[in-house]
């Protein structure tokens, strides 16, 4: 099922974005409002870098941000990528691949020409296969 269906198929098209000059705490707010895991940062119209809400939820508990920290001072720079023509075991395969270098990755931006088509999560697979 996973090699049938493609990237396109299930992902959210619909993604909520975040400028890099966004205070981590209104980035968080925005995430717990609309029960998103993750938010791109967007620069001018180019993915600058991605923020989590495990991420900024952790270090605000643990209160290390300072007053008037950015997510760009805090976004994860190296965002992994899928096609939205990549079939799911593509998906996952990246998933655990990038995950095993730096940690858990939930979720993964889909780009076509250089443009955010959607993300696609381990949520919307797992929905996707009935479990």
């Amino acid at each position: 099922m996973l090699k049938e269906l493609k990237v396109k198929d299930v992902m959210t098209k619909d993604v909520i974005t975040v400028p890099p000059q966004e205070d981590v705490i209104f980035a968080f707010e925005k995430l717990m409002k609309h029960r998103i895991s993750s938010l791109p940062v967007m620069d001018g119209g180019v993915l600058a870098g991605i923020v989590t809400a495990t991420d900024l939820g952790h270090n605000l508990i643990l209160d290390k941000y300072e007053l008037g920290t950015t997510v760009e001072q805090v976004m994860i720079k190296d965002v992994v990528c899928v096609s939205p023509e990549d079939d799911l075991v593509t998906a996952v395969r990246k998933m655990n691949q990038y995950g095993k270098e730096e940690g858990i990755i939930n979720q993964l931006m889909v780009i076509e020409d250089h443009q955010i088509r959607g993300i696609i999560s381990d949520g919307d697979i797992i929905r996707v296969l009935g479990l």
